[in-house]
């Protein structure tokens, strides 16, 4: 049976090689698939930078925009996989298991009427620990990504989910 819960979640994502850090905090859904599966579906704000053209900050909804993008993240011990869909110009799925390599493929739309751009790279999952009881409390993500033979960056995505 599928059950659901709401709760507020900082997520954040840090390269440890690269001048680079984001964090979102948003309320979400947590959906629990069976016993050690669930899934966190929440939206946020894009940075100012994605807004379409012609939009700004100031006079942006962020409920009827689209610089709102939507994330999904499809939990469990083993795996992840986290899903970006939304704001018209990036979108981005990534696939984790621990001790293999995975995929991370970004799709780029900079012209509606060339269609979309896919870029293909490749992940290695160092570290993948969820912690929390009945339900996930805590994600941590340790992967390396990669482009062919070229290492682009290690980084660390946390997820805390409050209860």
């Amino acid at each position: 049976m599928l059950t659901h819960h709401r709760r507020p979640v900082y997520l954040s994502l840090v390269s440890t090689d690269l001048p680079f850090w984001s964090t979102v905090e948003a309320a979400a859904t947590l959906y629990q698939k069976d016993q050690e599966r669930f899934h966190l579906l929440f939206s946020e704000s894009a940075p100012p930078e994605w807004e379409p053209e012609g939009t700004t900050p100031d006079n942006a909804n962020p409920s009827t925009s689209k610089s709102v993008r939507l994330l999904w993240l499809e939990i469990s011990p083993y795996r992840v996989i986290m899903t970006m869909q939304g704001n018209g110009r990036l979108s981005y799925r990534h696939l984790w298991e621990r001790g293999i390599y995975g995929i991370s493929r970004y799709w780029l739309n900079s012209d509606p009427l060339k269609g979309h751009e896919s870029l293909r790279l490749r992940n290695y999952t160092r570290s993948l620990k969820l912690e929390g009881r009945s339900l996930p409390q805590r994600l941590q993500l340790e992967y390396e990504l990669w482009s062919e033979k070229v290492q682009l960056g290690r980084y660390i995505l946390n997820l805390q989910i409050h209860h």
